[in-house]
């Protein structure tokens, strides 16, 4: 049984299009509300660049659900994929039209509009990869569409510096819609959902999966437990700081280091590029290694880079090599974290265990726009200063956290599936 890394690329085009989306939103939606509300109201941006979050942990399981439900000649999912994206692209194009018009309440109807569409689609997304995916191979499926989000990532830091001169803002979320909506295209003339589930073998769970199922259901109670929740408490930590740095990187590093007009992307695409080549090396070294001590070393090196980068006030090519750490670490972590919770798991339980670790990662990445929001208006004097300090605290106690992570290796029995 081998994957068809030909299907999978191209159900995984919705997940590109996703992150291209969101990297682009984090980017430029703060510096866009800084303009129209003034950079004296730090907490406010980042209640509104929380929004999404907030939103996400109600209408994602809620058009998760709906799709499960749903049956079409397009297939499940993709009908939600199709109408979200367009919906998505149409009130992502009214954000630069509201500000270039200087409209607060255009824009944040347009903000609005956008959160609901993306999250019609999102789940639906997400669930088509394991839906055409037979069980033993949907960790390398995982994979696959890991790399396709980087590819997101990486065409818009490559796009924002070539096409925002002079805050040129119509025209760069105009070439990232269209590059959303020829994706979208590819999509409905190449998927076939309905076919593509109709040749996948019935999940049967075998006598040895069984058991290991039922010891678990056991073992949970106690030690495994333990790590459980350490383990969960560490990804909340961790989303704490690195989602700090992703939703407040384009402010600082246009206030500490003075680089504007897209300038700023150039460290993280370049962070970005070592991360999407790592995802392989980390899957040989994680598996040499073990997933707990790939994440132990993926969050020593992450916590090493953001101090150093703590202390540069200026731009120089050193932040280039500090990105790449940035970049290789939160990989190693991203990419070990969400098996290590499923392999705690019982079975029948998979869901519900992927369902914990976004409500911590999701809780996270709401809670800590607000506090850095709330730390740059109290602390004027010092304001985007304080966010790698105040990434590297919440880095230092998760590493602290993660020695208390005794479970969560691949064993000898077949790997837990899912999609994270």
């Amino acid at each position: 049984m081998k994957l068809n890394y030909k299907n999978t690329v191209l159900v995984g085009l919705a997940f590109m299009t996703i992150s291209a989306f969101w990297q682009l939103y984090n980017n430029e939606v703060p510096l866009m509300l800084q303009d129209l509300i003034g950079e004296q109201n730090q907490l406010l941006i980042n209640i509104i660049m929380s929004l999404d979050n907030i939103s996400a942990l109600f209408l994602l399981p809620l058009f998760g659900a709906f799709s499960d439900k749903t049956n079409t000649k397009l297939g499940k999912r993709m009908p939600y994929i199709v109408a979200g994206t367009i919906l998505a692209v149409v009130f992502m194009m009214g954000m630069p039209v509201a500000y270039d018009a200087g409209s607060t309440v255009l824009f944040f109807i347009a903000v609005a509009g956008v959160l609901l569409s993306t999250s019609i689609y999102r789940s639906p997304a997400v669930a088509l990869m394991p839906d055409i995916t037979p069980k033993p191979l949907r960790s390398q499926g995982n994979a696959v569409i890991n790399l396709m989000g980087a590819v997101g990532l990486v065409c818009v830091q490559v796009l924002t510096p070539a096409l925002k001169g002079n805050n040129n803002y119509l025209l760069l979320f105009s070439v990232i819609g269209a590059f959303i909506l020829i994706s979208l295209a590819v999509m409905v003339f190449t998927v076939k959902e309905n076919k593509w589930v109709a040749l996948m073998p019935p999940d049967v769970e075998t006598e040895e999966e069984r058991m290991e199922r039922e010891n678990r259901g056991v073992h949970l109670k106690g030690s495994v437990r333990k790590s459980l929740i350490f383990l969960l408490v560490s990804v909340f930590l961790w989303y704490m700081a690195y989602s700090a740095i992703e939703t407040n990187y384009s402010r600082y590093a246009s206030e500490i280091w003075g680089l504007g007009e897209g300038e700023y992307t150039k460290p993280m695409l370049f962070g970005s590029i070592v991360a999407l080549i790592s995802f392989v090396p980390l899957g040989i070294v994680s598996k040499k290694l073990g997933r707990r001590k790939t994440v132990f070393i993926g969050l020593s090196v992450l916590l090493a880079a953001v101090v150093i980068i703590a202390i540069i006030s200026s731009y120089t090519p050193l932040l280039y090599l500090m990105f790449a750490l940035v970049g290789v670490s939160w990989a190693a972590i991203n990419v070990n974290s969400y098996p290590m919770v499923v392999e705690m798991s019982r079975g029948a339980d998979v869901g519900k265990y992927t369902g914990l670790y976004y409500t911590f990662s999701m809780a996270a990445q709401i809670a800590t726009p607000l506090v850095t929001g709330f730390l740059f208006d109290i602390l004027p004097h010092i304001k985007f200063r304080i966010l790698f300090p105040y990434a590297a605290l919440f880095l230092l106690i998760a590493l602290i956290t993660m020695i208390f992570v005794k479970h969560g290796d691949a064993s000898a029995e077949p790997e837990s599936t899912g999609n994270a």
